[in-house]
């Protein structure tokens, strides 16, 4: 019954959305021609209430047999990566410098496919929310969509990422911890410049950052000792100074990235580097701000939700691959399933296949019907 349905729309045209999506990329919370062109797709093609939330969208299925239960969520998220496209395709990223390397194109035709369905599957007897969500990439998208779920009486959510290192249309899904909490913390200390033949008349921050580097390296080994999960500390950018050799500087900046099974561990590890930064800034009479980016909350899936997940690929045939530990990168579906049951299953790319964000990724049609037809199922039951 699932194939008749899904056979009765038209993937070309699928296929063809997603390779449009895929020429005119935009970054977090500037998808305004991705959102346009979804909606215009969905309105097109459907009779679903399109309703437009600023940066992000939802469709709405109402069907007119309902059996009581409360709505159920879709989400596919909208935005690209400031990587640049260095594939030769026919539909090859239009905009310099920026391209789908993370597959949030292959994840919104896959909702697009979805909202072409609903209507014909009678088999779906409550309300069905499919969210396009922007700004996944820097985590701030996910909580005002979060706050949607609340809002709109949402009782399930689900959604799905595409993974490499596995069979081509293998099903993974965890029970609890599915991916990482992390976090990014800058540190700048701000001290006075002045020329490099007086540095006793300036302060240099530059002893300041050895330290906070050296604390770094020391809180990097510790948390791996003896640590049965994920905890870890990145440097990902050290700024002082250039090659100016007649200056001593006077302000410099670190900074790091936090990624943590727990979201209690990250934010330990988080407060001993701002109390080191403060006891040093003291010492050397520095300033010290703090600024924040990127944080995510640790994905975890409802086990009931995840099950149901399983019990729909084995009727569809389906295979279940083993997904033995949490993917480490973050994902902002996570502040979805801290107020609603739900849960994000993966769908493989193929062994070989390129890795998110990476140049040489693209998305992989080829398994652009596994997470439909899953959603499909999820929906009837």
């Amino acid at each position: 019954m699932e194939q008749e349905i899904l056979n009765q729309i038209d993937w070309h045209k699928i296929i063809q959305l997603r390779h449009a999506l895929h020429a005119h990329p935009e970054l977090s919370g500037q998808e305004r021609e991705t959102k346009k062109r979804l909606m215009d797709f969905i309105r097109e093609h459907t009779d679903l209430q399109v309703i437009d939330q600023g940066d992000w969208f939802c469709a709405l299925y109402e069907p007119a047999v309902q059996n009581g239960k409360p709505p159920i969520g879709f989400r596919a998220d909208m935005d690209a990566l400031p990587i640049p496209e260095t594939q030769s395709l026919p539909y090859g990223s239009q905009a310099e410098g920026i391209a789908h390397k993370c597959g949030h194109d292959g994840h919104s035709a896959a909702l697009a496919a979805l909202s072409l369905l609903l209507e014909h599957d009678r088999k779906i007897q409550r309300p069905v929310y499919l969210i396009f969500q922007s700004a996944e990439e820097t985590g701030a998208g996910g909580k005002p969509c979060a706050d949607f779920l609340q809002d709109a009486g949402i009782g399930e959510v689900y959604a799905f990422h595409n993974l490499s290192g596995y069979p081509e249309n293998a099903v993974m899904v965890r029970d609890g911890l599915t991916q990482c909490a992390s976090k990014g913390l800058t540190i700048r200390f701000l001290g006075k410049e002045t020329h490099a033949g007086a540095p006793e008349n300036g302060k240099n921050p530059a002893p300041a950052l050895a330290r906070m580097i050296l604390l770094a390296d020391h809180l990097a080994e510790e948390a791996q000792n003896g640590q049965d999960r994920t905890l870890l500390l990145t440097i990902v950018g050290v700024n002082l100074g250039g090659r100016n050799f007649g200056i001593s500087p006077g302000e410099g900046e670190i900074s790091f990235t936090f990624r943590a099974d727990a979201e209690e561990d990250l934010a330990q590890m988080e407060n001993r580097l701002r109390e080191e930064a403060l006891r040093l800034g003291k010492m050397a009479a520095l300033s010290v701000a703090f600024s924040e980016s990127d944080p995510f909350p640790a994905t975890v899936n409802d086990s009931d939700c995840a099950e149901r997940v399983r019990t729909a690929a084995r009727s569809l045939g389906l295979e279940l691959a083993p997904m033995d530990e949490p993917w480490r990168p973050s994902e902002d579906f996570g502040w979805y399933l801290k107020v609603c049951p739900g849960a994000i299953f993966y769908v493989g790319n193929g062994e070989d296949w390129p890795i998110p964000h990476r140049p040489e990724y693209d998305f992989n049609d080829h398994i652009l019907r596994t997470p439909v037809s899953l959603f499909l199922k999820l929906a009837e039951d």
